[in-house]
């Protein structure tokens, strides 16, 4: 019964047997290739049917088709009759389905916001509304990564909607007698897409007809009369091609493109297949250190060089933060920048959500840029957390940062911008754990070999750090070769290590084997010296700093600043320089990873400092740390939470935040932003950049992707 019915919906009325069973016959015609592909059908038990009539009773008429598509995708994957061709999973993909919430977070400051404007604008008069109405049908739509369509389909809804608001204004006192059938003309063949998996594709034209359905239900409620939504006459544009490969204006020619948008795959570059490699070596190959960069900036690549030749279009694409975040950020959009892109509106970062199975743990942040100098410029702040709603700011400029700044990018600085004590990382022993022990592995291992105890020192890395926990390291790379011979348990470690290294398939880990009781890196100060977690909690106002001893050691997940005095401790543990990390700082999840060369080498340090002012930071520092003394029993990582950081600490952290800011001459609002957009106009002039030009390249021409 079902493949006769799919047959008759795939015939026209004229072409049909005229012996054909009248409830059938009923049925229109519905063309568009819908129901052209013969499909297997499935064997019907008495569950399956009953499944099939209960879905039937459901009431489908107001969801979302951008729904329908996550879920059809969904059962595909799970359940294709043939397991060697089923679809990459979507983590592989690297695909997302968008919700319609953040789907309108996009569309909204793309374009829909400004067609609203105008539509209920003060001045608006039946002309500029007619111009408006005539307008709407010439926009077109490319989503060069559509999936099953979920972006395309609430633009299209969005449009459709807008324009029967037109028609109302227009033509209100006429609604009884209107030819809506005509006066309805946004279609779904205004849009385009492109799409790597041939089910997704399939679906997202399927979507859009659905949706245009659902619109043509709408306008005969408000109108009393529509448009027939079957046989279908119209089309959207989805090849099944990748995108990265697919010259995108063979699609749609730029000079007749009016947007670019979606949700292009996330996958880390250090996570791409080697298909997606090759996809995105060619587009990388104009970009100094493009390597560093994840799946999702070749989209960003491919729609400047697309845009170039119409520089009308705009774009907005969803991506992971780390574009906008430590070495991706310069190099990304020192390119984009230098072929003459500007961001229009940027959304910081967002929890992702979702309306497919399984939500994407990932934190994502939309970009809408082109080549036209924007009229104006939004930046949306998620200042109640990024769970929350965003706060819409206008901003005179947004960097690459997503900060309202001049256009600067942090490229990796060899040395620090100011006269500052150098920063390196601690030490990286590769000993497949043999010199690394607990106390009570400690304490086994000294009862067997007593002679040892002198090698012992104590292990810090962020962990330890910051939670306060033990951990001790074998150091032997002094040991003298005679005291060595006595230490037959301290020889077995050594000899592990040797051969860890030797088993290694990289060639310096290889080389390391020769001299098995030296790190890969070793940092070992004389004096104390400051140390700084790599990875910190994103909850926590501060990264918790401090001194440790040169007896102990520190792991290579820590930063460390030797010969850092309490001036330069008070800095670093100031609101200004913690502003600066959140900003310019990688990110690991969503948790703050502080960086050697584009962190510290790049921030700008207050200059000109008054000897008065300098010993008012020192003397703000040391509260800082006996505050933290006045609590023996609590770790850093406790007093360092938000929700239990002690009241005097908050104190000292306050005076001190008072001490710098006057170290800096800074007078503005008492936030990340105000802060921020002062510290990019100093690294701006310490690096010899005029204000408007800094670390802009010049415009290039792009060549063709």
């Amino acid at each position: 019964m079902l493949a006769e019915l799919f047959q008759v919906l795939n015939t026209p009325h004229d072409k049909r047997q005229s012996s054909l069973d009248e409830d059938l016959a009923a049925f229109e015609y519905i063309n568009g290739s819908l129901f052209e592909e013969r499909t297997r059908i499935p064997s019907f038990n008495t569950e399956l049917r009953t499944l099939l009539l209960e879905s039937s009773e459901l009431d489908w008429s107001g969801i979302s088709p951008a729904i329908f598509g996550a879920m059809f995708q969904g059962v595909l994957e799970q359940q294709h009759p043939e397991a060697s061709k089923r679809q990459a999973t979507r983590r592989e993909l690297g695909a997302h389905f968008t919700s319609e919430r953040n789907i309108l977070r996009v569309i909204n400051p793309l374009f829909l916001n400004d067609l609203r404007a105008e539509l209920h604008a003060s001045n608006r008069t039946r002309a500029s509304l007619r111009a408006l109405y005539e307008r709407l049908p010439t926009l077109t739509f490319l989503d060069p990564a559509c999936g099953c369509g979920n972006f395309l389909v609430i633009a299209y809804r969005e449009l459709r909607r807008l324009e029967m608001k037109l028609i109302a204004e227009i033509w209100g006192e006429e609604r009884g007698v209107l030819d809506v059938d005509t006066l309805c003309r946004v279609n779904v063949h205004q849009f385009y897409g492109i799409e790597i998996d041939e089910a997704a594709a399939h679906i997202a034209r399927v979507a859009l007809w659905i949706t245009d359905h659902q619109m043509n239900q709408e306008a005969a409620e408000l109108f009393g009369t529509t448009r027939a939504t079957v046989p279908l006459v119209t089309a959207p544009t989805i090849p099944c091609a990748n995108a990265l490969q697919k010259d995108w204006k063979d699609v749609l020619p730029p000079e007749k493109c009016s947007y670019v948008l979606g949700n292009p795959p996330f996958v880390g570059a250090k996570y791409m297949s080697d298909e997606q490699r090759a996809d995105v070596a060619k587009i990388f190959d104009s970009l100094k250190s493009g390597g560093l960069l994840d799946y999702v900036a070749a989209w960003y690549v491919k729609a400047a060089a697309y845009i170039s030749q119409n520089p009308k279009i705009d774009v907005a694409f969803v991506a992971t933060n780390s574009i906008t975040q430590g070495e991706q950020a310069g190099v990304l959009w020192s390119w984009l920048l230098g072929h003459g892109i500007t961001i229009r509106f940027a959304h910081r970062t967002f929890q992702w959500s979702n309306e497919g199975k399984g939500v994407a743990a990932v934190h994502c942040v939309i970009v809408g840029f082109g080549l036209r100098k924007p009229a104006k410029r939004t930046l949306y702040l998620y200042n109640e957390g990024i769970k929350g709603e965003p706060i819409a700011i206008p901003a005179k400029n947004i960097n690459p940062y997503l900060t309202d700044a001049p256009d600067v990018v942090m490229e990796r600085r060899g040395k620090p911008l100011c006269e500052v004590p150098g920063m390196g990382i601690g030490n990286k022993p590769i000993d497949g754990g043999n010199y690394l022990f607990t106390p009570e592995e400690m304490a086994e291992f000294l009862k067997r070999e007593p002679g040892a105890k002198p090698y012992f020192r104590r292990w810090l890395g962020a962990d330890e750090f910051l939670n306060g926990y033990e951990r001790w390291c074998l150091w032997l790379g002094d040991a003298e070769p005679s005291a060595l011979k006595k230490l037959p348990l301290a020889m077995e470690r050594i000899a592990s290590v040797r051969q860890f290294r030797k088993a290694s398939k990289s060639a310096p880990t290889q080389k390391l084997a020769q001299t098995p009781r030296r790190f890969h890196v070793e940092f070992m100060p004389k004096a104390d010296y400051l140390v700084i977690p790599e990875v910190s909690s994103e909850r926590r106002e501060f990264i918790p700093i401090g001194y440790i001893v040169p007896e102990t050691l520190a792991s290579n997940l820590l930063r460390i600043v030797p010969h850092a005095t309490t001036y330069h401790f008070g800095v670093l543990s100031s609101s200004m320089h913690n502003a600066w990390m959140r900003t310019v700082a990688g990110r690991l999840e969503s948790r703050y990873r502080y960086s050697v060369h584009i962190v510290y080498n790049n921030f700008p340090w207050p200059q000109d400092v008054p000897e008065k002012k300098h010993r008012t930071v020192a003397s703000a520092a040391q509260a800082v740390l006996s505050a933290r003394n006045a609590h023996p029993g609590a770790t850093l990582a406790e007093m360092y939470d938000p929700d239990s950081m002690p009241r005097d600490l908050q104190e000292a952290h306050a005076a001190l935040d008072k001490a710098v800011d006057a170290a800096y001459g800074f007078r503005s609002k008492k936030d990340d932003r105000a802060r921020v957009a002062f510290l990019f106009a100093l690294y701006s002039k310490l690096t010899g950049l005029q204000k408007g030009s800094a670390k802009r390249p010049g415009k290039r021409k792009v060549k063709p992707l």
